[in-house]
């Protein structure tokens, strides 16, 4: 039988709610390190004693969610956080499907959804246009994020320090529009911030370019709309389409009932 609390007594540390944030904190704090963090590492981290960090930890590696395998004390995000993620993505590509086909026989131009994978973009999900020209790339491939739209808009979501760390300086060039200077890149992402949208303008394939726009919030994460097409239909239509699509990305957040901050 549970312990009750009684009026004016102080909450226990690691009671209820308060283990549930404790053991989400952790579960942040080895997605940034891919190498994996000791048990005193987070104990640093977090400020907390050893036995409630050895405690949280061993509730969480028995669930499969961190494992500490062969690396001599260092913990590591489980495979049972992969699973979830996967079944995330599903939901994520079922409830969205309908907006882009949509958003496709909208615009008579096909449409992809795609998530963060680290300094890539994922393309987990596609709606093609019946054009005859057309842009086409294909679900499970991966861009890297700097030079395309939907990549700028989820890069938009993170702090500059983490840009910084994920994108090398200088960036690679794959064509001629591409932005190479890490410094520069992070200032378009400010102004991506402020409006919303994100441009690739020639800069992954050259006759290539597209509008993207991020859509947040649970139970699916964060994910990038965006809609690519032959720069002789996009020249002259960015309004438009960054208008069309910041309007489906605000009905899908009002539908789903999340917060688009």
């Amino acid at each position: 039988m549970s312990p009750v609390q009684r009026p004016g007594q102080p909450a226990r540390p690691d009671g209820g709610v308060q283990v549930i944030a404790r053991a989400a904190e952790i579960m942040r704090l080895l997605r940034r390190s891919p190498g994996g963090l000791t048990q005193v590492d987070l104990m640093a981290e977090l400020g907390l004693a050893r036995t409630t960090v050895h405690r949280i930890l061993g509730a969480l590696e028995t669930a499969g969610f961190v494992t500490s395998g062969r690396s001599r004390g260092r913990f590591r995000l489980g495979p049972e956080i992969a699973r979830l993620a996967e079944a995330a993505r599903h939901t994520l590509i079922l409830d969205l499907r309908p907006y882009l086909e949509e958003l496709s026989r909208t615009l008579n131009e096909t449409v992809d959804l795609s998530v963060l994978e680290h300094d890539q973009v994922l393309f987990i999900d596609q709606v093609v246009a019946p054009q005859r020209l057309r842009a086409v790339s294909a679900v499970g491939v991966m861009f890297p994020a700097y030079c395309c739209a939907n990549g700028k808009a989820l890069l938009a979501r993170l702090p500059d320090e983490r840009i910084s760390e994920l994108l090398p300086d200088p960036l690679p060039a794959l064509t001629p529009s591409t932005i190479t200077r890490r410094e520069r890149m992070i200032a378009e992402l400010a102004e991506v911030r402020a409006d919303a949208v994100a441009f690739d303008r020639e800069e992954h394939t050259v006759g290539i370019s597209a509008v993207g726009s991020v859509v947040a919030g649970s139970p699916w994460g964060i994910a990038a709309i965006s809609i690519p097409m032959p720069t002789q239909r996009f020249a002259g239509r960015e309004s438009e389409l960054a208008a069309t699509l910041t309007e489906m990305t605000s009905r899908i957040e009002a539908t789903f009932n999340v917060s688009p901050g």
